[in-house]
């Protein structure tokens, strides 16, 4: 006997039925009780089929509900991404990370901004040298 049909649709037994005619049964299993399992097991993976078909049969019916109600895949995706990006900002995490890289912003900010005025310091001090007022006035006459 390798399966039962009760009404449920049919479902495989997963064990060996060498038990119920004297073949070996694992230790303190009597005969007895190695039946009963298997009656509960039949039992138990022909409930487990009629909750798939039920299953089936309501995920289709959701499908037709969303596609009354005009929502397509690409649709439902988009709401899906939107809802994972509002927990994302909202979440204690993001808002650490938001805020750690906005002080690095502001400190990178500040360091290139200082280092920018200390470059236009020193190019205005090179300007005002005797030795690159030599060098202006050696390309500036070249160019006439």
């Amino acid at each position: 006997m390798d399966s039962v049909n009760n009404g449920f649709g049919s479902a495989r037994m997963t064990g060996s039925m060498e038990g119920a005619t004297g073949g070996t049964l694992p230790p303190g299993l009597t005969e007895e009780e190695a039946e009963e399992l298997r009656v509960e097991l039949t039992k138990v993976e022909d409930e487990i089929q009629t909750l798939r078909q039920v299953l089936a049969a309501k995920e289709r019916h959701a499908g037709d509900i969303k596609r009354q109600l005009g929502i397509s895949p690409l649709n439902e995706i988009k709401q899906n991404i939107s809802k994972g990006w509002q927990d994302v900002q909202s979440s204690n995490a993001y808002k650490k990370t938001q805020e750690t890289l906005s002080q690095a912003g502001q400190v990178t900010s500040a360091a290139l901004s200082s280092m920018g005025a200390a470059i236009s310091e020193r190019i205005g001090t090179m300007r005002s040298s005797p030795s690159f007022r030599s060098f202006e006035d050696r390309v500036g006459g070249l160019r006439k």
